[in-house]
């Protein structure tokens, strides 16, 4: 790609890829964790209610992937990060350990699906060139 990569360069199926992905982020995280939010039940007893909030606030940004899916791609690299992270820091430990709970385990499927899923759909070349390749803007 060259100076003028745009989001003309991004195939239209692929911008739309990106909506339905957006849009299932922005719809499980809801299911999952709009409920607690709203009734502050076992979830606050827990300590997980920054980790609702966080993915909350999430799920309302990703939002904006659907009109703007190019733009809100940090979005989807910090969802892959954050499952990464997390499979590798927590779970894994965990797991070697002999000390996987249910729900660990179900966390850890949705975060092992969610590393699957993401890497097909982000546009990696257009990342490229605007997170890499392209010049940082100047301090001032």
């Amino acid at each position: 790609m060259n100076e003028t990569t745009s989001m003309n360069d991004v195939p239209v199926w692929r911008l739309n890829l990106l909506r339905a992905f957006y849009l299932l982020v922005t719809v499980g995280l809801t299911l999952s964790f709009g409920p607690s939010m709203v009734q502050h039940g076992d979830l606050w007893a827990q300590r997980k209610g920054e980790t609702a909030a966080l993915l909350s606030g999430l799920a309302i940004l990703c939002v904006w992937g659907l009109r703007y899916p190019l733009q809100m791609l940090p979005l989807l690299i910090f969802e892959l990060i954050w499952k990464a992270v997390w499979l590798v820091a927590i779970a894994c430990p965990l797991w070697l350990n002999g000390a996987v709970t249910p729900a660990v385990q179900e966390t850890a499927l949705a975060c092992l699906m969610g590393m699957v899923l993401t890497p097909l759909v982000l546009p990696w070349r257009y990342i490229a060139h605007h997170y890499f390749r392209k010049p940082a803007e100047r301090f001032r």
